[in-house]
Order: structure tokens, then sequence, then C-alpha cells
């Protein structure tokens, strides 16, 4: 029971800290708020009501007494008094009972002042209006064969006004629900700040000049965040800058070797080890290549149909297909992303004969579906291929000039983006490549 009514408040309460926050501060005030009101209009202003209606209703009897009876100097001298003494207007009209009902049904003054009414006059026997007068109410009351008209002031049977006691129980609360709000974005903003931040980090930008702010526990953790991508950024830039040294000091001496095959007199020898210092280089690229691909390049706004575009007019192959339906730009690294690209294409051609890219989106998505007609890759084998320096025994061997780790990169580069990389069959046989990214 307890399980399900928790999903249930789950579902209906907001998932944001800022909206949790202020429900946590605003609900207590509300609910005091109701509950005052409730207390005020059921223990005082109704019961207050109730007793000065009541008492105004016995004057009214008092009064109708008088006026049943014949002696007109003592009538004359109670209605003098009645006018003096509780500001009363008396009017005695030869005239019928209006037949109108001005009765307001959710007025609580209104509902007190029938219910005493009727009891003391019956039901009909009396009228009264409370709306055409602002200040005044206004009572008939059959006596004999005449009317008696009476105008009293409202606050003879209203304690007090409700419109103001509306006003004081609302104001304060919006009041403090108010000042509520302005401190809690100002408590949330850098708990955002640091969410964007770590977010902007997780997909490979550089994020400098995070200025901690809010509470001593926030500017912390901003503190221990910024520090902690700093150690990372240097990290990465020298193993990048490392890599770089390595490749540059192995190049030196593998040109060297290849000066020397040319001049071996054993052309067969040579051709031989030139194949296998050709090999070394491609590995050494890779390597570099591999290293590089979350460091040293910031995110901008990108077409990805250029992209495609220049891939195609380098490779110049007719059996890439293209198929670009609309105009699609995506804040990402330009080379990254084409390098991801490039990779999954490449290894479409080496092992297959035909390459179809589609791009689409949706609302918020990129979708990129790069499918071929080659031999696929076993259902068993699709996590594997993910993983450095891992290369297939089979038929299609997906760097076999290289070292295993083009799709690697592909998965890495699109998932710093945010982005999914799944494998699967294509319509043509072969493998089916789905890329999504973010918009």
């Amino acid at each position: 029971m307890f399980f399900g009514l928790n999903n249930l408040l789950k579902k209906i309460l907001p998932t944001g800290l800022f909206y949790r926050s202020l429900i946590i501060v605003a609900a207590p005030t509300i609910i005091l708020q109701i509950i005052t009101t409730i207390v005020f209009f059921d223990s005082i202003w109704i019961k207050a009501n109730k007793g000065l209606t009541r008492s105004l209703i016995g004057e009214l009897k008092t009064l109708s007494d008088i006026y049943t009876g014949k002696d007109s100097s003592q009538i004359k001298y109670l209605t003098e008094q009645y006018k003096f003494n509780f500001d009363y207007v008396i009017n005695i009209k030869d005239e019928k009972l209006p037949t109108s009902v001005k009765e307001r049904k959710y007025s609580p003054m209104d509902r007190s002042l029938r219910r005493e009414l009727k009891k003391v006059f019956g039901s009909t026997n009396y009228w009264f209006d409370t709306i055409k007068y602002e200040e005044v109410v206004e009572i008939k009351i059959k006596s004999n064969d005449k009317i008696i008209q009476i105008l009293f002031p409202r606050e003879r049977i209203a304690p007090s006004s409700v419109r103001l006691f509306i006003f004081w129980i609302t104001f304060p609360s919006l009041l403090l629900v108010s000042i509520a709000i302005i401190f809690l974005k100002n408590q949330t903003k850098p708990i955002i700040n640091l969410a964007k931040a770590a977010e902007k980090f997780g997909k490979g930008d550089f994020v400098s000049g995070i200025r901690p702010s809010g509470a001593s526990e926030i500017r912390k953790a901003a503190h221990e965040f910024d520090k902690m991508a700093k150690r990372i950024d240097r990290h990465l830039k020298q193993r990048s800058e490392m890599l770089s040294g390595i490749s540059h000091d192995l190049r030196t001496p593998l040109t060297r070797l290849k000066l020397q095959l040319a001049m071996l007199n054993q052309k067969d020898l040579s051709v031989k080890m030139s194949k296998d210092i050709d090999e070394m280089e491609s590995m050494l690229n890779s390597y570099l290549q591999f290293a590089k691909s979350q460091v040293g390049e910031e995110s901008v706004a990108t077409n990805i149909n250029k992209i495609f575009n220049e891939i195609i007019s380098e490779k110049n192959n007719k059996n890439l297909h293209l198929d670009l339906s609309v105009q699609i730009v995506l804040v990402g690294r330009k080379n990254a992303l084409k390098r991801c690209f490039n990779n999954i294409i490449e290894n479409g051609l080496n092992y297959a004969k035909n390459v179809y890219v589609h791009v689409s989106k949706s609302k918020n998505r990129l979708f990129i579906l790069i499918n071929d007609d080659g031999h696929g890759i076993p259902l068993n084998q699709y996590k594997n291929v993910f993983k450095p320096f891992y290369r297939l025994d089979e038929s299609r061997n997906l760097n076999q000039a290289g070292v295993g780790l083009g799709l690697s990169i592909a998965e890495d580069i699109i998932r710093s983006h945010g982005g999914n990389i799944e494998l699967s069959e294509g319509k043509y046989k072969g493998l089916q490549v789905r890329i999504s990214l973010p918009l």
C-alpha cells in the first residue's frame, strides 16, 4: 500500500529540486492559512454572526410587538429611541411583502439572518435584502395589515469585513512564498550551474572559470569539481603530448629504415619489410587518434550535411550512397564527429560493396543510419567490437590495417556528445550502425 502511494506521489510531484524545495517551504504555510481560515470562520466569525443576528431579531420582535399595540405615544417614543440609540430607519408602509428573493446562497450572514427571521416571524411574514445597499441592510416585517420597513447598519450583524480578513490571510502568504522563491532561486542556481558544467565536461568540452556560489556545501562541491576537471584535462593533455612525442620519435627511425631498405639489393626482402614498416606507422597513427579523441577541440555549431558531403568528396567512391533529407546543425566537435563517421564508413567500404547513409531528425534528436551489404558481424560480437584493440578473426575484420580502434573511437566520440551507437542487422543483410545524438 505504502509502496503504491509512494509511486503515485513520485508521478504527481515535480522532479526538480527548486519546485520540491518550494513545496517543502510553501505547503506548511498554505496548510496553516487554510486551518486558520476554517477555525476563524467556524469558531469566531460564524458564531459571532449568529449571536449578533439573534440579538438583532430580538430587537425587531420587540419593535413588531409594540407596533401591534394601540398606544400611539408609546410607539412614537420607542421608534425615536430605536432611531437614536440603534441608528435604525423605521417606516410603516401600506403595501405587500415583495416576492423577489434577494438572499445570497453562499453568504453566512444571509443564512443566519434567514434562519433567525424564520424562527421568530415564520416563513411568510418577512423579507430582507443585503445587496441593494452597501452599508445598510433592509428588512420588511408583516405586522397585522401593515409592513414595517427597518433599515439598520450592516455592522450590526457582520462582526468584521470578510474581504479585509481574506486580504490579510492571503497577502502574508503570498509575501512569504515570494521571499521563499527568491531565496530558493539563489540556492538552486549554483546547483544547476554545477550540473551544466558537469554535463559539458562529460561531453568532452573544457570547463573553465567555475565560480563557486551558494551555500558552503555547494561551494565546496563546485571547488572540488573545478580541481577534478583541471586534473583530468591536464592528464589528457599530458597523455596526448606524450603519444605525440613517441609518434614523432618513432617516425624518425622508421623513415631511416625505409631509406636503408630502398638501398638494399634484395628487393623481395625490401618489399616485405616496407610493408611491416607501413603497418607500424598505421598502428602509431591509430594509437595517436585514439588518445586525441577527447582532447583539444571546442564544441561549435556544426553542419552535419557539410561533414558528410566532405567525406563523400574525399572518398570519391560511387558505392557510397548518401540520403540527406533536411539541413541539420548540431553543437559538437566537428573534427571528432567527422572522424567517427569516417571510421564507420571506411569499415563499410572495406568489407562490403555498398554503403548507404541516411540522416534524419525528430524534434530533439538526430538519427544517422549507416548500412552496408557485407557479411555483417555475429550477434554475440556486437559488444566486443567496441572494446579497444579488439579484432575479429572472422572474414570481416573491422580493422584489418589497424589495431581494432575504429569502432572504439566512434563510440567514445558519440558517447561524449551524449548520444548512443548501436549495431544490428541492416535491411541489406549486412551491418547497420544506428547513431542517435541530441540536438
